[in-house]
C-alpha cells in the first residue's frame, strides 16, 4: 500500500459497498411496489381484455417496459443473496492489490453479475410474450392454466434434486473456492468473475424464477418469498437440505394440481 493511501480507507470502501448494494437493492423493491400499484390499478381494463378471442399483439413500448420490469425485479431478488460473494470479491480485490480501487472493482463485478441476469430478464420478457399470446397468462401476469401451474412446480421440484443444480449451489454457497481457482485480476477481470458467478447463479436459481409465472409476475408476496427462499439456500447453515425438501413440496403440489386439472 503506498504511503498516501489512508489504511482505514479499505474498510470504508468495503462498507460504502455493502451500503451502494443494500441502497440498489431497496431501490429495486421500491419500484416493484410501485409498478404492481400500477398493475393493480390497470386490472379492470385487463380483465376486459381476457374476453377478447385473441390478445392485443405487444408493441415496443409494452415490450421494453415489461424487460424493465423483469430487470429490476431480477435485482432486487439475486442482488441480497449475491452481496455476500460481492463483498468477499472486494476483500480479495484490495489483497491483489487494488488499494485505491475497491469500491469502482466491486461494482464493475455485481455489473457482471447482474449483467447474466439482465439476459435472463430478456429470456423471460420473450416467454412471457409468448405466454400472453397464448391466453396462458391471466390480466395480472398469473398463471391461467393449472397444467402449466404443475408443469412449473415440478421441473423446478425435480431440478432441485439434479447434480447441476447440486454443483451450482455449492459454488453460490462457498464462493471463496471460486474466487481462488477462476481469479482474473484487473477491471476486465473483475467484470469477467462477475459474470461467470452470475452464470453459476443463474444455473442454480432459473428454475425458482419461473415460478414467478404460477402465482403471479407482479405478486409482490410470491415475488418475496421466491427471494427469501433464494437467500437462505445460498446462505443458511442447512439450506441445502432447505432447498431438497422445497424439491419435494414442489412436486407434491405440482402433481396435484395436475392431477386435480384431469
Amino acid at each position: 500500500m503506498t504511503g498516501g493511501v489512508d489504511p482505514v480507507n479499505p474498510r470504508h470502501g468495503r462498507f460504502a459497498a455493502a451500503a451502494g448494494l443494500v441502497g440498489v437493492s431497496l431501490l429495486a423493491w421500491i419500484y416493484l411496489w410501485i409498478d404492481a400499484g400500477r398493475m393493480v390499478s390497470m386490472s379492470d381494463g385487463g380483465m376486459a381484455m381476457a374476453g377478447m378471442a385473441t390478445p392485443p399483439p405487444w408493441s415496443v413500448g409494452t415490450f421494453l417496459l415489461t424487460f424493465v420490469m423483469w430487470s429490476v425485479m431480477m435485482v432486487g431478488m439475486m442482488l441480497p443473496s449475491a452481496t455476500p460473494a460481492i463483498l468477499l470479491y472486494a476483500s480479495m480485490a484490495r489483497k491483489d492489490g487494488a488499494d485505491g480501487s475497491v469500491v469502482p472493482v466491486t461494482w464493475v463485478f455485481a455489473t457482471g453479475y447482474l449483467a447474466v441476469w439482465t439476459a435472463f430478464s430478456l429470456a423471460a420478457t420473450i416467454l412471457h410474450g409468448l405466454l400472453e399470446a397464448l391466453r396462458l397468462l391471466t390480466p395480472v401476469m398469473a398463471s391461467a392454466s393449472a397444467v402449466m401451474s404443475g408443469s412449473l412446480l415440478i421441473v423446478a421440484g425435480v431440478y432441485q434434486w439434479l447434480p447441476v443444480k447440486e454443483a451450482c449451489l455449492r459454488n453460490c454457497r462457498s464462493p471463496l473456492q471460486f474466487f481462488l481457482f477462476h481469479w482474473h485480476p484487473g477491471v476486465a477481470g473483475a467484470f469477467r468473475m462477475g459474470a461467470e458467478h452470475g452464470v453459476i447463479c443463474l444455473g442454480c436459481c432459473w428454475a425458482l424464477m419461473l415460478l414467478l409465472f404460477t402465482a403471479g409476475v407482479m405478486n409482490l408476496l410470491w415475488v418475496a418469498l421466491i427471494a427469501a427462499f433464494v437467500f437462505i439456500e445460498k446462505l443458511a447453515r442447512h439450506g441445502r437440505l432447505a432447498g431438497r425438501l422445497t424439491g419435494v413440496a414442489l412436486v407434491v403440489v405440482g402433481a396435484g394440481l395436475m392431477i386435480g386439472q384431469g
